[in-house]
């Protein structure tokens, strides 16, 4: 059974745009959880629940689309963590470059999951800069939502 999770797993990982409904937004709230998460020095694996929890909600109970989340944001942990070419400021700017492409993902910037995320440290400088992280993300949703309505309404016209 573990072989075969493993095997789905590298073969979404590596074709998962093409097996992957919407691969873009999910990939996007990877990167939200990601950013959060990786201020946190102390990750471990049964963090990631927490991720897959926040999957289960967002997408109805879909188990399939809650892994795929909580294995593309552990992807982006592992590389921020590794200095795989990723770091928190480069994951913030992937963040706003996407959003002034696609700003109708400001919609997808949901804070309330991402507060979920202070929950996994004990440090006050770590949950201090989480929030901080957070209140920049709600005021880029903000800004995003005000400044691009127009775009986004004719965008989601386009998709619906």
């Amino acid at each position: 059974m573990q072989l075969a999770s493993k095997i789905k797993h590298y073969l979404f990982n590596a074709f998962r745009e093409l097996f992957v409904y919407n691969h873009n937004s999910l990939e996007f709230r990877a990167k939200l959880l990601a950013l959060i998460l990786c201020a946190n020095e102390n990750i471990k694996e049964d963090d990631f629940l927490i991720i897959k929890k926040i999957g289960m909600n967002i997408y109805i109970n879909d188990d399939e689309r809650a892994n795929l989340l909580m294995l593309n944001t552990k992807e982006l942990v592992k590389k921020v963590r590794e200095n795989n070419g990723l770091d928190i400021d480069t994951l913030v700017l992937n963040i706003q470059k996407e959003l002034k492409l696609m700003p109708r993902y400001a919609k997808k910037i949901d804070i309330e999951p991402l507060k979920e995320l202070l929950l996994l440290s004990h440090d006050r400088d770590v949950i201090s800069y989480q929030e901080n992280m957070i209140e920049f993300l709600q005021t880029l949703k903000d800004e995003t939502l005000h400044e691009k309505e127009s775009q986004i309404a004719k965008d989601e016209g386009k998709i619906i």
